[in-house]
């Protein structure tokens, strides 16, 4: 808009000009192209030269923590750049990475930034917008890097101290004949030693008699398999952004981490770490979101990245009730297994009808309520406890603005340990 007024006023001064014949006006107007001239040169010689690139430590960070990204501009022109604009274009939320620098001939300016996380997800750093300008501010140029790079925020975890569940889920028990890959404390037998196997494989003694590699083989243990089940359903979801189910795609909505998606999310975050890092307990994952996602029982520690790696990009977008979860999944579960069920929804039937079938067939579960009405729901969990209590679950309750690590470590179970899934269900088999 400055260059379009200061060309018209530039071809008004020389319209004048020549019709009064005025030697002012024409100097006027010979110092006005003149400017226009200087002016878009500067803006042009500028922008030549000049690259960006983004330099990254880590790609992969966590909710609470921070991320840091270096853009390294270089000047490789032998004019230096009294202005400079640089911005990146990213999508990670309160990430403002936007500078006006000067810089010298033949030299490199280092910009540094640093953002906290506060929410998990995939995004997206870049691209990037090399701004110059004259000094009037008359003319602008601008150059895209279209270089960009994704990071990965994990979910916040929250130290969990204790996590009781029923005594007769507890690890241990008869071995069942299901052979796996992984290293357990099974071990069913020995064979030909195959490329790959790992030497904590190899077994020696077997290995010194037959003159050749002889390799373990382990099963798993059932009772030491234990799922955690996120509820991904989007209709039981409440935020402290709105009271009633916001209209659009869910890809629009606004987020924030007071919402009982989050507070699921953190949940079973930290549940993994509890039981895979402290425990060393075969724990998997089921949540059904955007996507149906199933990571099978492991206890390595990099199972714990598995899941948040999971958990970092699973989004309530589900239509699917959890009843439904259940019962589609319910192949996965052998006896003895152990479910931990975190949820928000206020209708009981889950409990009824995909719980209570579990229950039946000696699974173990332990449910952890989100209370949405904390969020600004408007439906107790009343009905839900009450079932709970009656098919005698254990069940913790977590609201709103409340540790959820102290909440989790804490002796909340609405029933008595002995009076456990176990013997509900033998009561009624037997």
């Amino acid at each position: 808009m400055r260059a379009l007024f200061a060309f018209l006023l530039t071809a008004a001064t020389f319209v004048v000009a020549q019709g009064t014949g005025d030697p002012t006006l024409f100097h006027l107007f010979y110092v006005l192209a003149g400017t226009l001239v200087v002016s878009y040169l500067w803006a042009w010689v500028s922008l030549r030269g000049l690259s960006v690139r983004r330099e990254m430590y880590s790609t992969r960070t966590q909710v609470g923590k921070q991320i840091e990204e270096h853009l390294v501009v270089r000047n490789q022109s032998l004019w230096p750049k009294l202005w400079v604009e640089i911005e990146d274009l990213s999508d990670l939320p309160d990430h403002q990475a936007r500078f006006a620098i000067s810089i010298a001939q033949k030299v490199s300016r280092h910009l540094r930034v640093r953002t906290i996380c506060q929410l998990r997800g995939k995004y997206t750093f870049g691209p990037i917008i090399v701004r110059t300008s004259d000094p009037l501010g008359l003319f602008h140029f601008q150059k895209l890097s279209p270089s960009t790079t994704d990071i990965l925020v994990y979910p916040a975890t929250e130290e969990i101290h204790s996590f009781p569940m029923p005594p007769a889920e507890l690890p241990g028990g008869l071995a069942t004949r299901r052979r796996t890959h992984h290293t357990t404390t099974n071990v069913s037998g020995v064979r030909e030693y195959a490329p790959g196997d790992s030497f904590n494989r190899i077994h020696w003694p077997s290995t010194a008699r037959q003159q050749r590699l002889i390799a373990k083989e382990f099963e798993l243990d059932p009772t030491a398999d234990l799922w955690i089940v996120p509820d991904m359903q989007r209709k039981v979801q409440q935020s402290v952004l709105w009271r009633e189910r916001p209209k659009g795609p869910p890809e629009q909505e606004a987020r924030t981490p007071a919402s009982t998606e989050e507070y699921i999310v953190t949940a079973a975050a930290s549940l993994a770490k509890y039981f895979v890092l402290s425990q060393r307990r075969n724990t998997g994952l089921i949540g059904w979101g955007q996507h149906r996602e199933v990571i099978p029982p492991e206890r390595e520690p990099r199972q714990f990245y598995n899941i948040l790696e999971s958990l970092a990009v699973l989004r309530a977008h589900s239509k699917i009730p959890l009843a439904q979860v259940l019962a589609a999944e319910a192949n996965r579960f052998g006896r003895q297994t152990s479910l931990i069920i975190i949820t928000s929804s206020y209708d009981a039937e889950w409990v009824r009808t995909g719980l209570r079938d579990l229950l039946y067939s000696g699974i173990y579960a332990v449910v952890v309520l989100v209370d949405g009405i904390t969020f600004g729901g408007w439906y107790e969990m009343t009905q839900v406890e009450a079932e709970l209590i009656a098919h005698n679950v254990p069940y913790y309750m977590l609201r709103n603005e409340q540790s959820i690590g102290g909440v989790l470590s804490g002796a909340a179970s609405m029933v008595d340990w002995q009076r456990s899934a176990r013997f509900l269900t033998e009561h009624y088999v037997g």
